[in-house]
């Protein structure tokens, strides 16, 4: 590793927004305890490091393999949004090049009459979502229900489903699935 552990302290307190006399009382140490580690003056053991974390709390694995300087992108501009569409709906993905992605965002737009397709849907895991504007019709196995502002569904994703816009004006709604499917 790189960085030393003093370094590594102070960086992993700034992330989770805490002052070193926040961390020291949570921890049960003293301020000077997190402030003579930070500064690289004394090598912890691996008890009182251990002791010390526990104020975050963070395990001793995550401390020594948190990504501290991980280069993916956090926040996206509405252009960056990847666009999944087949001409009567629009699907854009957040995140779309983030590696080892376990979640699927989607900001959707249905014009009206529009849908997922004659065929209902099947894949794996969970999926969820809030109609944000418009009616969403929602089928999900037998169950059908037209959903409007802030109304939601969350279900299994392996039940066959679809999605169509019921009303007459432009729907839109936010949704998640995990795992994503693409």
């Amino acid at each position: 590793m790189s960085q030393k552990v003093g370094d590594r302290l102070k960086a992993v307190r700034t992330m989770y927004g805490l002052s070193q006399r926040e961390l020291a009382r949570r921890a049960g140490v003293t301020n000077s305890t997190i402030s003579t580690i930070e500064q690289n003056r004394v090598s912890p053991s691996v008890d009182s490091l251990a002791k010390v974390l526990a104020g975050i709390p963070m395990s001793l694995i995550n401390f020594f393999t948190i990504d501290l300087e991980n280069g993916e992108e956090i926040f996206f501009r509405k252009e960056d949004l990847v666009e999944l569409s087949d001409g009567t709906m629009s699907m854009r993905l957040v995140g779309a090049t983030r590696k080892d992605r376990n979640l699927r965002v989607l900001h959707e737009i249905y014009p009206p009459g529009g849908d997922t397709g004659d065929n209902l849907i099947v894949q794996k895991g969970e999926e969820a979502g809030v109609v944000v504007r418009g009616k969403l019709e929602v089928t999900v196995g037998e169950r059908v229900q037209v959903l409007g502002p802030g109304d939601a569904y969350y279900f299994n994703a392996e039940i066959p489903h679809r999605f169509r816009n019921a009303g007459d004006t432009e729907c839109e709604v936010v949704s998640a699935a995990t795992p994503p499917s693409y």
